[in-house]
């Protein structure tokens, strides 16, 4: 028999792989195996890259799972790499060829995180070019984590990871998706992605598909059930 995969979970923009930590102690209770890399945020390509140079110090087969933007990484990333079996995206996105994480979003109404985001005064360190983007601080809360209590989301609030302009518009010009089993999980209640377009990516892609009821950091306030959900994935 093969192996079991390694999850390889892969955060997303204003948050960093510390928010993986109860679903990895539930993965890790049922054997399974896995690392959480840091996601630099700073270009769709570079970040891709980024993420297949960690992944070559994994022996074996891999599920790559994605939150948020993490899913736009682990989809531009999965065709140069080797036995990735299956994607998973957590409330995440997934744009086709020549799409960005924004454009992706532009037939829907507007997200509170369209509404609430701020650009640095400053050019973003490391990216291509133009500002970082943060969630204010007064309305992150409700923009990217309403199911979590004031005592976790307030030091999230000011600890965020910013995501570069130039990462959250470059389109994305390799697509995993397209050639990979996918499994999507939809937050019911994301204020940061609009539902909608989170099952339209889902459908589009053919994804094995659930549906949660939480926020766009669902997998922090339940992760029993999106511990689950990935296992679903591993297992195939």
């Amino acid at each position: 028999m093969s192996p079991q995969p390694t999850a390889v979970l892969v955060h997303g923009a204003f948050a960093d792989a510390s928010g993986f930590a109860g679903v990895i102690r539930h993965l890790q209770a049922q054997g399974v195996r896995v690392r959480a890399p840091m996601n630099p945020l700073r270009g769709l390509a570079s970040d891709a890259e980024a993420i297949a140079r960690y992944t070559t110090t994994i022996e074996g087969p891999m599920v790559l799972v994605g939150h948020s933007y993490g899913g736009a990484v682990i989809s531009q990333a999965a065709p140069t790499l080797k036995d990735v079996r299956a994607l998973v995206f957590l409330s995440a996105f997934a744009p086709d060829a020549g799409e960005s994480c924004a454009s992706v979003m532009e037939p829907f109404p507007p997200s509170l995180l369209a509404l609430n985001n701020e650009a640095s005064p400053y050019d973003a360190p490391g990216a291509a070019g133009g500002p970082d983007l943060f969630i204010k601080i007064e309305q992150f809360h409700e923009t990217f984590c309403a199911d979590l209590s004031d005592d976790v989301a307030g030091p999230m609030a000011v600890s965020q990871r910013p995501l570069s302009a130039a990462a959250f518009t470059e389109p994305a010009s390799a697509v995993g998706w397209r050639d990979i089993p996918s499994w999507y999980l939809v937050s019911e209640h994301d204020n940061a992605i609009p539902p909608d377009a989170e099952r339209f990516m889902a459908e589009r892609m053919g994804a094995v598909t659930e549906a949660i009821n939480g926020s766009h950091t669902a997998f922090i306030a339940n992760p029993v059930r999106v511990a689950s959900f990935i296992t679903k994935a591993l297992a195939g």
